[in-house]
């Protein structure tokens, strides 16, 4: 197997990066106004979930396949596709199936997911998994914490007498 340099690793991170945003820029340049003022707010305001949803995502799986397989089999794309893929399956489940068999169909879709396109076992792709979890809680506690402190200063700011 070929093993990539840091800064030809960090070129394909951004050259992934890149595509796509370039591909959202795509997708939102053809989507015109007409079909925005159709969309309802509630349906923008899922679709906005989504995407915000699928990018931390692909971060927490980027960042959890880097720590199990290493950076020559995680891949950010890898991880979009992971996020993508998995999310969308979640959702049918969801649909179709009863809470607890769409859960446990859910979890294997991942599992499976995950062995594939980070080419592991079983036991790997747990392990992935597991630590997906853990770094989606710690991400989750930064980003609310980052998000409440302004607002703990903003109303704490509310109660200092102006002269």
């Amino acid at each position: 197997m070929l093993l990539c340099k840091d800064s030809e690793l960090d070129r394909h991170i951004r050259v992934t990066t890149m595509r796509t945003v370039s591909l959202a820029i795509l997708f939102l340049s053809l989507v015109s106004q007409d079909l925005l003022s159709q969309i309802s707010g509630e349906t923008l305001l899922y679709l906005v979930s989504f995407i915000v949803s699928l990018l931390i995502l692909t971060a927490v799986f980027y960042i959890a396949g880097i720590l199990v397989v290493g950076k020559e089999r995680a891949t950010l794309s890898d991880a979009f596709v992971i996020s993508l893929l998995g999310s969308a399956v979640s959702s049918i489940c969801s649909i179709f199936f009863s809470p607890l068999i769409g859960l446990i169909l859910s979890l294997i879709v991942w599992l499976l997911l995950i062995r594939h396109y980070y080419e592991t076992g079983f036991l790997g792709a747990l392990a992935v998994a597991i630590l997906a979890v853990i770094v989606f809680i710690v991400i989750v506690f930064l980003l609310s914490f980052l998000l409440a402190v302004p607002l703990v200063l903003l109303r704490w700011l509310e109660f200092i007498p102006t002269f």
